[in-house]
């Protein structure tokens, strides 16, 4: 019995659910919590609205690619933590909740870096299949 290949995010889904979401807690924090947050933590909000952001456009772009099969998924959970860590303290005021940001941060990294092994990976295969 062969071996299923392992399943592949639907890193489009996933773009599009955290851009949208993103465009959301942007506008609830700029309309419903610039008036209640300080502004450090105001900034805390909108570093994990940015981030969320940047992660959902390149998930969207990263679903025209069938080759990236690692590393959307790194980031998706990468992205989740980074930017909810930012969100519970941006809220709460628990600073402790801050020490949790950079471990989405590394995974975010990894993701990155899967990324960029999946596109070599497939250059270097298009180039033999051309010779």
């Amino acid at each position: 019995m062969a071996a299923r290949p392992a399943a592949r995010l639907n890193s489009a889904l996933w773009g599009a659910a955290l851009a949208g979401s993103a465009v959301g807690f942007g506008a609830f924090g700029a309309h419903a919590l610039r008036a209640v947050l300080s502004p450090e933590y105001l900034a805390v909000f909108e570093t994990g609205v940015r981030y969320q952001m940047y992660h959902g456009l390149a998930l969207l772009v990263l679903g025209l690619y069938p080759q990236q099969r690692r590393g959307p998924l790194w980031l998706l959970i990468g992205t989740l933590i980074f930017s909810l860590s930012l969100y519970a303290l941006a809220l709460s005021g628990v600073r402790v909740l801050g020490a949790v940001t950079p471990i989405g941060g590394v995974i975010q990294l990894v993701g990155w870096g899967l990324v960029l092994l999946d596109s070599r990976r497939r250059r270097g295969a298009q180039r033999v299949g051309r010779d």
